[in-house]
């Protein structure tokens, strides 16, 4: 990805949630690079913005990397609505 201008399109609180969601943006073929401050990731903080990691794809997939992940996020309210509704 040298030379390529990046977008956020997600910040996480914390690494495992941001590999989650690099890995759904890899799935559908948009590079990902991570960005976060290493004192965070090393004592495991997720407070005053240590932790939070932002996920980058570049600039001109970053609209279709937000597609996917409001669609997946849609798709996971419903879920969690059906789950309510059935007593889970």
């Amino acid at each position: 990805m040298p030379n390529t201008e990046m977008t956020t399109v997600y910040v996480a609180n914390g690494q495992p949630e941001a590999e989650i969601i690099k890995g759904r943006l890899e799935t559908e073929g948009i590079p990902v690079m991570l960005r976060y401050e290493s004192a965070g990731l090393v004592y495991g903080l997720i407070i005053d913005g240590l932790g939070q990691v932002k996920v980058q794809v570049p600039s001109y997939l970053a609209q279709e990397a937000n597609e996917i992940l409001t669609t997946d996020e849609a798709e996971g309210s419903k879920l969690a609505d059906q789950a309510d509704d059935t007593g889970l």
